[in-house]
């Protein structure tokens, strides 16, 4: 069976946070990872802004994200960062197989993924845009990468 999981690392904002899970919930990814310094779900703006989804799925702490990336790797768990990177790949036209293990990797709002952290990926993939601004706010970016690889995941 497909499953995605999402690692949440180093999101400094509470909202944001707490908008992914809640997105998460709704799409049935199976579990969500907070490194880094992303904040926990006893942070009262990531409940209030969860509502609820921090309850109902599976979430996980850990401040080293490389031991969780580690961890992943050795359950057949492949690990696909979402960034803007000269290596990436569009998501749309990323291939998958329905009985696949990903973690789709997040990063900071403003710095993104690390580069010693891209290295650690399987894969690359950013969403293609067309306005001027060559990014968008990570709780949005996680929604439309989500849903599309679990489209891509069910198929």
């Amino acid at each position: 069976m497909a499953q995605l999981q999402i690692i949440v690392h180093n999101i400094r904002s509470a909202e944001n946070v707490g908008s992914i899970l809640r997105t998460a919930d709704s799409l049935g990814v199976s579990g969500v990872w907070l490194t880094g310094y992303s904040p926990g779900i006893d942070h009262p703006k990531v409940k209030k802004t969860a509502l609820g989804a921090e309850k109902s799925m599976a979430i996980m702490s850990e401040t080293d994200v490389t031991k969780v990336i580690d961890g992943l790797k050795k359950k057949g768990c492949k690990i696909i960062g979402l960034e803007l990177d000269p290596k990436a790949e569009p998501l749309a036209s990323y291939k998958t197989k329905s009985n696949d293990k990903i973690a789709l990797l997040l990063g900071n709002e403003v710095d993104g993924i690390a580069s010693y952290l891209r290295e650690l990926c399987d894969d690359l993939v950013f969403i293609e845009q067309k306005g001027v601004k060559e990014s968008m706010n990570v709780s949005v970016a996680t929604g439309i990468a989500t849903y599309e690889l679990m489209l891509k995941l069910n198929d």
